[in-house]
C-alpha cells in the first residue's frame, strides 16, 4: 500500500522525466533545422557559382557551360614554298612587293650561284595572319610549284597559361613592393629585395614569352625558295653546243685545279729557293777549300827545284855523217 510521501516522490520523478524528454527534443529539432537551412545555403551558393552570370537553369537541372572560340591569334601558321621561275630576281622583287602590300615584311634573304651559273634565291617572309592564304596563293603563281608545305600549330593554351601566371607573378611583386614599403629592420629590406628581383626577373622572362607568342601568332612565316628553270633541249640529245659547253667546263675545271695545285706547291717552292740561296751566298763562302790532286803535284814540283837540264838535242844530221 502506498502512503502519501511515497506518491509525492513518484509524481515529481515523473515530472523531471518529462521534462529531460523535452528538453532533448528541443534540441534535436533545432540541431535538424541547422543543418537543413546550411545545406539549403550551400545547394545555392553551388549553383550560382556553376551558373553562368551567378544563375542556374532550373528547367532541366543541368548548368550551362559556355564553349571555348578559338581566337585566330592562337594559331602559329608556318609554309614553305619552291618555285621555278624563270627571271629569279624578278619574282624575288613580285613576292617582295605582295608581302609588303600585305602588311608584312622580309625577315631574311639570301642568294647564290651554283656551278652551272644559275641563280637561287632563299628569302622569308612574315605576313599578318588574316593575310597568309592570300599571300601564298599569289606567291604560287609566280612559278612552277616544286614543293609546297603548310603547317598550323594551335597554342591557345600557352597564351593563356602565360597571361595567367603573368597576373599572378605581376601580384606577387606588388605584395613584394608592400612589405618593402612597411618594412623597419635592415636585415628585412635586404632580404625583401633579393625575393623582389628573383621575381621580377621571372616575371621579365614570361613578358619575353609572351611577346615571342603574340609576334608568332600575329604573323605568320612563308620560306620562299626561287630557282632559275634549267634550258634543256626538246629530245634529251646532246649538240654540238653542249659539246662545245662541256668541252670548256672540262678545261676550266682542269685549269683551276692547276693553279690550286701551283698555288699549293707555291709556298714550299719558295721554301727551296731560299734555302738555295742562303746555301750559295752564307754557307758555302765560309767552308774550308780543299787542294785537288793538279795542286798538289804543282806545289811538290815548285818544292823540289826545277829539273836537271840534259843539253841540247843531238842533231840528227851530224850523227848521219858520224856513222
Amino acid at each position: 500500500m502506498r502512503t502519501p510521501h511515497t506518491a509525492r516522490r513518484l509524481h515529481a520523478l515523473a515530472g523531471v522525466l518529462l521534462a529531460v524528454s523535452l528538453a532533448l527534443a528541443g534540441c534535436g529539432g533545432a540541431d535538424d533545422t541547422s543543418g537543413g537551412t546550411a545545406k539549403a545555403a550551400s545547394d545555392s551558393r553551388a549553383e550560382q557559382a556553376g551558373a553562368p552570370g551567378g544563375t542556374a537553369d532550373h528547367g532541366n537541372g543541368k548548368t550551362p557551360h559556355a564553349t571555348p572560340v578559338l581566337a585566330p591569334s592562337a594559331i602559329i601558321r608556318t609554309a614553305s614554298l619552291t618555285l621555278e621561275v624563270e627571271d629569279v630576281p624578278k619574282a624575288l622583287a613580285a613576292a617582295r612587293t605582295t608581302a609588303e602590300e600585305a602588311g608584312g615584311f622580309v625577315g631574311k634573304e639570301t642568294t647564290r650561284r651554283d656551278a652551272d651559273g644559275h641563280e637561287h634565291t632563299r628569302v622569308v617572309l612574315r605576313v599578318p595572319t588574316e593575310r597568309y592564304d592570300e599571300v601564298l596563293t599569289g606567291l604560287q603563281g609566280t612559278g612552277r610549284v616544286v614543293d609546297r608545305t603548310a603547317r598550323a600549330v594551335d597554342v591557345g593554351d600557352q597564351v593563356v597559361d602565360v597571361d595567367s601566371r603573368i597576373r599572378s607573378q605581376r601580384a606577387s611583386v606588388d605584395r613584394i613592393r608592400a612589405l618593402m614599403d612597411k618594412a623597419a629592420k635592415l636585415s628585412d629590406v635586404v632580404a625583401l629585395e633579393g625575393e623582389l628581383s628573383s621575381r621580377q626577373a621571372d616575371l621579365e622572362a614570361l613578358l619575353a614569352r609572351q611577346a615571342s607568342l603574340k609576334d608568332r601568332t600575329g604573323l605568320a612565316t612563308v620560306t620562299l625558295s626561287l630557282s632559275e628553270t634549267p634550258v634543256r633541249q626538246a629530245d634529251g640529245t646532246p649538240g654540238v653546243t653542249d659539246a662545245l659547253a662541256g668541252g670548256w667546263h672540262v678545261f676550266v675545271t682542269m685549269l683551276r685545279w692547276i693553279v690550286l695545285a701551283l698555288g699549293a706547291a707555291l709556298p714550299f717552292a719558295a721554301l727551296a729557293v731560299l734555302l738555295v740561296l742562303l746555301w750559295l751566298r752564307v754557307v758555302r763562302p765560309r767552308l774550308p777549300h780543299r787542294a785537288g790532286p793538279a795542286s798538289a803535284s804543282a806545289s811538290a814540283m815548285t818544292a823540289l827545284g826545277p829539273p836537271p837540264s840534259a843539253g841540247p838535242a843531238p842533231d840528227p844530221a851530224e850523227e848521219t855523217g858520224r856513222d
